[in-house]
């Protein structure tokens, strides 16, 4: 693994490292209640300040191989869409996924694209045995996501965390390297044969 965080592209994103400049388009996004609603994490109301402390310590966890946190970025219109994190445990070679996506960028697909893709990436590049990730019960969308991504769902937490003074379900979802690895080459198979089928169609047809 190089020393600074890389720079990830997708079909429709380009997932970077955060810097100090993105202060003000993270506070717009984040500051919004529906945001904190269906995090555990994130308070609301969400001042500038809040912002700017989050941003300035990424380089140094990066650094000390104990997370990466990803801007997720509109090829199309340069825009700050969302943010895809993972903190590392290396002495256990797992690691725990979360995200959030703007308000004006939801049910466009933009989280399940960039977790997606840091989910690949950091199972190679320290080496990870198992990555998870956890909502809460209520917010059912995040479930979809882990779902798409290939995550299992291993059960459920009752009351596990206290939200606005309620208690809160959550959900817990995981996926060992082995079972992606394994299902990528099942659909690759499966494509394959796919692909066979129809040129032996069209053949018959010609």
């Amino acid at each position: 693994m190089s020393d600074g965080q890389p720079t990830l592209t997708t079909r429709r994103l380009t997932l970077r490292p955060f810097t100090s400049a993105d202060a003000d388009a993270v506070t717009a996004l984040v500051s919004d209640r529906r945001i904190a609603a269906d995090t555990i994490a994130i308070p609301h109301p969400y001042e500038r300040s809040m912002a700017e402390s989050w941003l300035a310590g990424h380089a140094e966890a990066f650094a000390r191989g104990e997370s990466a946190t990803f801007a997720s970025v509109a090829h199309d219109t340069g825009e700050l869409v969302g943010c895809v994190g993972i903190a590392i445990n290396r002495e256990h070679r797992r690691a725990e996924m979360g995200w959030w996506v703007g308000v004006p960028y939801w049910g466009r697909g933009y989280c399940t694209e960039a977790a997606d893709a840091v989910m690949h990436w950091a199972f190679e590049a320290f080496d990870l045995h198992r990555i998870d990730a956890h909502h809460l019960s209520r917010n059912s969308a995040s479930g979809r996501v882990m779902q798409k991504i290939g995550m299992r769902h291993e059960g459920s937490l009752r009351g596990h965390v206290r939200k606005w003074g309620v208690q809160e379900d959550v959900e817990l979802y995981g996926v060992l390297r082995d079972e992606l690895t394994g299902r990528e080459s099942r659909e690759g198979r499966d494509a394959e044969r796919e692909d066979l089928a129809t040129h032996a169609t069209l053949a018959s047809n010609g």
